[in-house]
């Protein structure tokens, strides 16, 4: 309709048109790193056979590649942890979230990532809820840093990190090709290499130890050392995710 104009969409692969420049993120590998992340806070808090969760809104190929990364990380550090999953099918419910994930905690679950909008924030809500009673699990945030919506006492918080997807940074690329008179249609892929995705260390309790693991892993990441897979059946096939999750790769 309006073919001079120039446009950017992010998550979304397929538009296909010679104005509209189309922005694609590696979830998975910022997944990974905070997988790998509350595994190891697990370990140093000294649980053997830990098992975690990750809640999705609705089921689909970008939402498949938070899960399968995350699940990934984890068990790069407890091959043989436990996972389990649950798709609210709905991005605005955080009331299924926060049943889910009391359950869930009350079954043993350490931490419960969610990568599910709104919905996600009963997750965080009931993590809240169960840090202040002293009880040692934890919530992951998404996109951004949920570091300070987990705060329940001082600069306490009951979110241990996030991934964070910077969306902004698409933003910045689609100007600065306006701007540059370099702009093309077509899929831009935003990964590790080029800061697209990360982790959060804003939560004092993310032991150092810690911190300075994901960073030689970050660096592997970018590097190509450690592949993170991105899709469900190729997850199962290499045998780094359990069989019979809610996750789809289309």
């Amino acid at each position: 309709m309006y073919p001079d104009q120039k446009y950017m969409i992010v998550d979304v692969d397929y538009v296909n048109q010679p104005n509209v420049m189309q922005f694609m993120f590696s979830e998975e590998q910022g997944s990974y790193l905070v997988g790998v992340a509350v595994a190891l806070q697990a370990k140093e808090d000294g649980i053997e056979n830990p098992k975690f969760g990750f809640i999705g809104g609705v089921p689909g190929a970008t939402i498949t590649k938070f899960e399968i990364g995350y699940i990934q990380g984890i068990k790069s550090i407890f091959p043989d942890a436990q996972i389990v999953d649950f798709y609210a099918n709905d991005w605005g419910k955080p009331e299924l979230a926060k049943t889910q994930a009391k359950n869930w905690f009350d079954s043993g679950v350490y931490a419960v990532y969610s990568a599910a909008g709104g919905t996600g924030s009963g997750t965080i809500a009931q993590a809240k809820e169960y840090r202040q009673q002293g009880k040692n699990v934890w919530a992951i945030g998404v996109d951004s840093d949920q570091y300070a919506d987990g705060i329940y006492s001082g600069d306490k918080s009951a979110v241990l990190t996030s991934m964070i997807k910077r969306v902004e940074a698409s933003t910045k690329y689609a100007l600065d090709a306006v701007a540059k008179d370099t702009f093309n249609s077509g899929v831009v892929l935003l990964d590790m290499a080029a800061d697209g995705v990360g982790y959060s260390a804003a939560n004092p309790e993310l032991s150092a130890t810690v911190v300075e693991k994901l960073e030689a892993l970050k660096a592997d990441i970018i590097s190509g050392k450690i592949k993170v897979i991105g899709t469900y059946k190729e997850a199962l096939a290499a045998g780094v995710a359990p069989a019979g999750l809610g996750a789809m790769d289309n």
